[in-house]
């Protein structure tokens, strides 16, 4: 049920409090090495693994918590399609280390999940259904357990035959019991059921020799790529009556999920084209969802482990598409999600670009930091990740208080990236860049910017300390006119946090457009 609850994690993304850090002048950065990799998936397992039940608990403190109550007993333990995406994490460390010791929990999670959920098709959302149906499919390929082959060949029969014409021309259903937008706002097919499902289709053509399951992946493929893609831009989903409409919410699972589609596609036929769609929504990652190089945090629950799939996917662009221009970029990522991890326990919190903080951590996302290090081949770097000194605004974090408006935005032309952050003038509001660098500076920074409504002014603090009280962003005379304004901040080695915010105590309340902060 990823789609239904995508709105509540934007949410909880945006109304998040951010806490300012401020590192000690002598902190340390270790590299990215295959210790490491070593260290963090054996402290994600210590966390989160219940080798009594041979499940993942949802929390790190193992108490349940309003935030994410899904799953068996009541939320204790992770939820259908999250386990599923844990399961691959094993399957992730067991590729990169052959240990037995999780080739044996392949096979217990398999079985745990099976203690937990009777009858999987009491779950009525074919993306749920379709996690494991993949999940399944690899681990046969990985172990030769036939009990794999057949439940993934049994679940993708079970969501194909939810393909229809009646509505879209075409596409899988996200809900097994919502097939008419006339009466249920639930009806609509998505990226994260369609394309998922493609990935499947392959791994059952080869597992049964069976050229069926290649038609089968090529007409959802060719659905999705027509009717959820424009150029290289991947959307969510498709809902309503009539031609329907197309919701272009962008989410990094989305680029990953079609791309590992094209991938697979590619591997089957040798057809260039899908070589090339797959390069098209990875750059679109790669250039416009992160912030100085680093994938961009998302929001929790749900949400913090789309990185994860995305993750996953482009790896499979670099190795199976060959593809080894990503390597670079996966390395830096999995460096950046290393070094922000909690010392204390070594696990990984959903943003990669600050450090994790002190509270209770989900499952999901302590998956996403330590899969990345299962997957990518450690490149011994020792130091911090200072990015290409570009942080989109649209990709920040920001703080809000109720009925405050900053949305992203790209109405008017002259700006980088997705956007910009819009209709920006509540008081006690900010902006927070998490910025990393390689040593103490001090850095001239720029802020891109509009101001059609006059002179607007905010402050800046720079790990919790003013930097400038009352920084003056002079009228841009329309909204569609950009500017720069600049001031001079102190930087420490390792991990910073400018803030941009605003204080009706301290400047004007006229309405601003942030575009990009640069210079780093």
């Amino acid at each position: 049920m990823l789609t239904w609850k995508k709105p509540i994690a934007f949410a909880l993304a945006c109304l998040l409090t951010v806490s300012l850090f401020m590192p000690a002048p002598n902190q340390k950065a270790e590299a990215f090495t295959t210790s490491n990799a070593d260290t963090a998936m054996t402290a994600f397992v210590n966390t989160f693994y219940d080798a009594s039940a041979k499940y993942f608990y949802t929390n790190s403190d193992h108490l349940i918590h309003p935030e994410h109550a899904y799953g068996p007993n009541g939320g204790l333990y992770t939820d259908f399609w999250w386990e599923a995406q844990l399961w691959e994490t094993v399957m992730d460390a067991y590729e990169r280390t052959s240990s037995p010791t999780y080739r044996t929990m392949i096979d217990d999670i398999y079985t745990g999940f099976n203690a937990k959920y009777t009858n999987m098709m009491a779950n009525v959302f074919n993306d749920d259904l379709g996690w494991w149906a993949l999940a399944c499919l690899r681990a046969y390929e990985l172990t030769g357990t036939v009990e794999y082959l057949n439940r993934g060949s049994f679940l993708f029969d079970q969501i194909y035959s939810e393909w229809d014409t009646s509505y879209y021309n075409g596409g899988i259903w996200w809900r097994r019991d919502a097939h008419n937008p006339n009466v249920s706002a639930n009806a609509q097919k998505n990226m994260a059921t369609n394309a998922p499902m493609v990935m499947t289709a392959i791994k059952l053509r080869y597992a049964y020799n069976n050229t069926a399951y290649l038609t089968k992946a090529t007409q959802i493929y060719d659905w999705t790529k027509l009717k959820l893609t424009s150029g290289s831009k991947v959307n969510d989903h498709m809902e309503g009556t009539g031609a329907g409409i197309v919701k272009d919410w962008d989410f990094t699972y989305n680029y990953g999920t079609f791309l590992g589609a094209a991938v697979s596609l590619y591997q089957a036929t040798g057809s260039s084209s899908y070589l090339t769609d797959a390069n098209n929504a990875a750059q679109y990652v790669i250039d416009k969802m992160v912030s100085a190089q680093s994938l961009m945090y998302e929001g929790e629950n749900d949400a913090a482990g789309f990185k994860m799939v995305f993750a996953r996917n482009l790896n499979r662009l670099r190795v199976q598409g060959g593809q080894s221009q990503y390597l670079s970029f996966l390395q830096q990522n999995a460096t950046q999600a290393w070094n922000h991890r909690r010392t204390s326990d070594n696990i990984i919190g959903s943003d990669w670009l600050r450090p994790t903080g002190s509270g209770y951590v989900q499952s999901l996302t302590a998956a996403a930091g330590a899969s990345i290090l299962q997957l990518v081949p450690a490149d011994n770097y020792t130091g911090y990740i200072a990015g290409n000194g570009a942080y989109e605004a649209e990709n920040a974090r920001r703080t809000l208080v109720s009925g405050s408006g900053m949305v992203n935005e790209s109405t008017y032309a002259g700006f980088t990236g997705r956007g910009y952050v819009a209709g920006w003038n509540t008081n006690n509001t900010s902006l927070d860049f998490y910025v990393n660098q390689n040593s103490a500076s001090t850095k001239t920074i720029s802020f891109h910017y509009a101001a059609g409504a006059g002179n607007a002014s905010r402050y800046v603090k720079v790990n919790g300390v003013f930097v400038s009280n009352n920084l003056v962003f002079a009228s841009t005379s329309g909204w569609g006119t950009f500017s720069t304004v600049t001031v001079s901040v102190p930087l420490n080695a390792g991990s910073n946090t400018i803030q941009l915010g605003y204080d009706s105590s301290k400047g004007n309340s006229n309405y601003l457009n942030v575009d990009l902060l640069s210079g780093l």
